[in-house]
């Protein structure tokens, strides 16, 4: 099928890409730069302008009969009013201008929308989150229910949505991971704040495999969470990359100096979650990667 993808030449976006057009599917991205986008992607992507301050004609979407979202301000930077107000609008409002153009297109039957464990909040200590469980209510929470309200409203033109709440990727390339190496690497890593928060993790071709499964299977729709089956502490996950790396991961960082470092940012990794991905093990999705040790070690070998 015809698949146009957002976030395209993103962390997540051109992994994706690649798997879809090794099934067969043909891509199309929607992207601010479309030259630039096809220049960094393999040859017959196709591609069209999209702005998320914009109307998204529904010809920019060229008969796709999928659509998934992967586009958004990134949240890891320090959260001033004006970080807030970007990362917001363009979850929110990119979100909103996709689902109308994909209304008035007529061809897209799937939607597969990413958000984030955020959802459940910051607050919920060691308490297992599956998709059923309710929603935060701090920034992050309120950024991703108005981003997935925005997205459900494709179901008004009979559009199947699936909403891949992804936790922390793994991957020496970017996210996390890549922030987090050149400490450790010093020997001077090791867990922050009380080290009790959980990290809900997941390499990211499990993530990519997941999403290529959501949106592959149709009946699978609503909540997904995309984290592996076994969430750690903060505390484990510090010893693990630290094992991983054969450094010591001893350094522990006070709240206070991440606070300091990062504002308010810093309770996504002071507080964290516990998620399970109840919805996608009972859909048949088998993890590759569902130990936090051996995903380290293969990661950074």
């Amino acid at each position: 099928m015809k698949v146009a993808v957002t976030g395209a030449t993103g962390f997540l976006g051109q992994g994706l890409i690649q798997r879809l057009l090794a099934r067969g599917h043909m891509v199309h991205v929607l992207t601010r730069n479309v030259e630039r986008s096809l220049g960094r992607l393999p040859a017959g992507v196709t591609g069209a302008p999209y702005d998320t301050h914009a109307p998204l004609s529904p010809e920019a979407l060229a008969g796709a009969e999928a659509v998934v979202h992967l586009a958004g301000e990134p949240v890891a930077q320090r959260w001033t009013k004006e970080a807030k107000h970007r990362i917001h609008d363009s979850r929110v409002q990119g979100t909103r201008v996709l689902v109308e153009a994909m209304k008035g297109a007529g061809t897209v039957k799937r939607f597969v929308s990413a958000s984030a464990i955020g959802y459940y909040g910051g607050t919920r200590g060691a308490e297992p989150l599956t998709e059923e469980s309710s929603p935060g209510d701090d920034f992050l929470a309120q950024v991703c229910r108005g981003w997935e309200a925005e997205a459900l409203r494709a179901r008004e033109a009979g559009i199947r949505t699936a909403l891949v709440r992804m936790g922390v990727v793994l991957h020496p390339d970017g996210g996390a991971l890549h922030k987090m190496l050149p400490p450790f690497r010093m020997g001077a890593g090791g867990p922050v704040g009380s080290g009790k928060q959980y990290v809900s993790w997941i390499h990211r071709d499990d993530a990519l495999d997941l999403l290529l499964f959501v949106l592959e299977h149709p009946t699978l729709d609503g909540p997904v969470n995309a984290t592996a089956p076994t969430p750690v502490t903060n505390e484990a996950f510090a010893h693990a990359l630290g094992h991983a790396l054969g450094r010591p991961s001893v350094m522990h960082v006070p709240a206070f100096m991440l606070k300091a470092a990062m504002g308010e940012m810093a309770k996504v990794a002071l507080e964290g979650q516990r998620v399970l991905p109840k919805r996608a093990q009972e859909a048949g999705f088998t993890f590759s990667h569902p130990e936090l040790e051996a995903t380290l070690k293969e990661l950074l070998a």
